[in-house]
């Protein structure tokens, strides 16, 4: 099944590894979604509604302005919910069936392994899941779990497009105005109207929200709803965590590989846990788009991937998962 330019060292020295592993750990980021087509508001780019996204991601955030906060995550539950697991989603939890002692810490979201069916007893959840609430009264413990109601409130569902010019803020010349214009009446009428808008947008007008409007505690009824995400300033899961953490120290057990996919690994948890599986044994393999970020931190032995994690594990874990084609088009 090899379909891509892997050298041929590289590609025979990690099957031969990958074949004699069984402790394996795999931590993930945001580009092990690239392929699903979802938004990661990630470096320069990272803004929502002229917001930067990481602004949005705080309690100080949602204690300001708990309806713009709310928006942006009913956004993001709409685009995952609307996004389908990609070929390295699927690769996962195929090997996670194959290797038991295979557990994997994803710092996404997005809810995409767990309906890749990757088995839950070997994944981990770093930052939470934007599907999942809990209450943010601090008497009131209440807590649920996989909340696919989309809106999760009436008040928050995703406007339809309608025609309309949208201003220029750069634009000085009318190029930008005479293109709204002419798309506003070729669409006029057609069912283009009847999208999702892109309130991503911030020329895109949606209405104010009433806090009575956004979710309520259904147990103490007095509190907002929250997303069950880890904010930044907030602590990560100290039972995911520790989970982690007992797997990678057993004792008397060492780790035979460390999958970095989709994230840089200088920074926390990456650089800890590849520091970890390295002193207990491990051979470390980054799959990411990013080749300047994705080589740092590597080390004599370790193997670099270049390219779209949607792409690349499913061939370079083909050795143990087989062909996965067919789970993959189930899928859809």
């Amino acid at each position: 099944m090899p379909l891509n330019k892997i050298p041929a060292h590289d590609r025979e020295s990690f099957t031969e590894h990958l074949q004699n592993s069984t402790r394996i750990l795999a931590l993930c980021g945001a580009g092990l979604s690239a392929s699903s087509g979802l938004p990661t508001f990630r470096g320069a780019g990272g803004l929502w509604r002229n917001y930067d996204a990481t602004s949005l991601a705080t309690p100080e955030a949602f204690d300001a302005d708990p309806a713009l906060v709310w928006r942006f995550y009913s956004y993001r539950r709409h685009m995952a919910l609307n996004a389908k697991p990609n070929p390295a989603h699927f690769a996962l939890a195929e090997l996670a069936r194959k290797r038991p002692y295979f557990v994997t810490l994803t710092q996404n979201v997005d809810g995409l392994s767990p309906r890749a069916d990757h088995p839950a007893s070997q994944l981990h959840l770093l930052h939470g899941s934007l599907f999942d609430v809990r209450c943010t009264s601090f008497y009131c413990d209440y807590v649920e779990h996989d909340n696919f109601t989309d809106p999760i409130v009436p008040a928050l569902a995703i406007p339809k497009e309608t025609s309309q010019i949208l201003p220029s803020a750069s634009d000085k010349s009318g190029m930008e105005a005479a293109h709204s214009l002419a798309t506003v009446l070729e669409t006029a009428g057609s069912s283009e109207q009847n999208e999702d808008a892109d309130i991503s947008d911030a020329r895109i007008p949606i209405a104010d929200i009433a806090i009575d409007d956004l979710p309520q505690c259904p147990k103490c009824q007095k509190g907002l709803l929250r997303p069950g995400v880890v904010w930044f300033g907030e602590a990560l899961p100290e039972k995911t965590m520790k989970a982690v953490d007992d797997f990678v120290e057993e004792e008397g057990s060492k780790i035979d590989l460390m999958l970095v996919i989709g994230t840089s690994g200088t920074v926390f948890p990456a650089a800890r846990y590849m520091e970890e599986a390295r002193y207990r044994g491990a051979r470390v393999a980054v799959i990411n788009m990013d080749k300047q970020d994705g080589k740092k931190g590597l080390a004599k032995g370790d193997w670099f991937f270049h390219g779209d994690a949607g792409v690349i594990l499913p061939d370079i874990l083909y050795p143990v998962i087989g062909d996965i084609s067919a789970i993959v088009s189930g899928s859809k």
